[in-house]
């Protein structure tokens, strides 16, 4: 080697050492991957989202005890938006802008997700998993949202087809004001479903997401008679209304949506707990004859995770999330992350069909429906 050449390699080396740091993409070192997350700790949906992260953090930290993906632990940073949109807004800037994060993982609610995507494609980042159902979050596709859980709509229509089976045709609902995305899925999907089963709507009550007056609600409902009725609402609201109508001597069939779906909700509820229906979007966590339900419990148990349904969601959501992190290898960015995941093509998750492609992002169509039991328990 010349001299004028030892000379100047170290500038180039350095050089080079620049331009690889310049050139990294956020949230990724040589051996970590910071995801960021914006989700309600506290406020009217804490008891689910407790249950739901539990079950993603066992998955990451099955993952992360055999090495991580690819050489890299995943590291998952969490601020609370209270289950409030604004803040939802304001955290998923923190999150991005000064954080730095690689990627957003699993949102909770239909209002707190749509807030949060302009910040998404504005600063091209994806988001995994968001915990929500809403028909805006797959039609038309979005470029940086990849769903994982079925769509509200699909799992009202799978109520109304399960009532028709049993002979309801006086079927109610009971839901947020249209102008509110879970409200117009909750009102879109009974629609649909009525119409496919050739029944009428035996009534439509809307009621406020915030300070709902539940008793003034419930009344209405039991006046009604209704056979049966479908609540789209989510965490405290829907535990509220359905003691409520419980209290006014309302008899009729209750079913609700899977975001409600947690141990917590069962606890909250007390004896009005027990018939009421609520629509899933995974197998049984308790069930050891599905693959996902086998892993889950033992990694569940490694650490000391809830065993719930909204455990598993969570669960299942950070699986997918790796799954897309391992097929887009070792030279990871955001562009090779989501190429991975559209990669996908009817992985099975053990027990789940997940896909994805250019123009499809919607994870998962798996619903069915379950009861609750007099011993607290959910029965299919």
């Amino acid at each position: 080697m010349s001299k004028r050449w030892r000379q100047v390699l170290p500038a180039v080396l350095l050089m080079a050492g620049v331009l690889q740091v310049a050139y990294a993409e956020d949230g990724v070192t040589d051996n970590a991957i910071l995801i960021g997350q914006t989700i309600g700790l506290t406020g009217t949906a804490a008891g689910t989202v407790k249950e739901m992260n539990e079950g993603a953090h066992a998955y990451i930290a099955a993952v992360n005890k055999q090495g991580g993906v690819n050489g890299r632990k995943i590291e998952i940073r969490t601020l609370d938006d209270q289950y409030l949109p604004a803040k939802a807004l304001a955290n998923a800037r923190v999150l991005i802008e000064k954080d730095k994060v690689f990627a957003l993982f699993q949102s909770r609610g239909t209002p707190h997700t749509i807030a949060i995507l302009p910040e998404l494609a504005a600063n091209k980042v994806p988001l995994i998993a968001p915990s929500t159902g809403a028909e805006s979050l797959h039609t038309p596709v979005n470029h940086w949202v990849f769903n994982v859980r079925a769509k509200y709509q699909d799992e009202v229509v799978k109520a109304i087809e399960h009532f028709s089976t049993l002979g309801f045709k006086n079927i109610g609902l009971l839901t947020y004001e249209k102008d509110d995305p879970l409200g117009l899925d909750g009102l879109n999907g009974f629609n649909k479903g009525m119409a496919e089963y050739k029944l009428k709507p035996a009534f439509i009550e809307i009621f406020p997401r915030l300070k709902p007056n539940v008793n003034e609600v419930a009344l209405k409902v039991v006046n009604a008679k209704p056979d049966a009725l479908v609540i789209v609402s989510s965490g405290s609201n829907t535990v509220d209304v359905i003691k409520a109508i419980r209290a006014q001597g309302g008899k009729m069939q209750v079913m609700t949506l899977s975001n409600n779906s947690s141990q917590e909700f069962i606890k909250d509820l007390g004896p009005d707990a027990a018939g009421v229906i609520l629509s899933q979007v995974t197998p049984p966590p308790n069930l050891s004859s599905s693959g996902l339900g086998k892993e889950f419990q033992v990694a569940a148990k490694a650490v000391g995770a809830t065993i719930s349904y909204a455990a598993m969601e969570g669960y299942l959501s950070a699986k997918v999330m790796v799954e897309g992190l391992r097929r887009a290898g070792r030279n990871l960015t955001r562009d090779s992350f989501m190429r991975g995941l559209e990669s996908m093509q009817r992985v099975d998750m053990g027990g789940v069909s997940v896909s994805y492609s250019d123009k499809d992002h919607t994870g998962s169509n798996f619903v069915e429906l379950t009861l609750i039991g007099r011993d607290g328990r959910y029965v299919r």
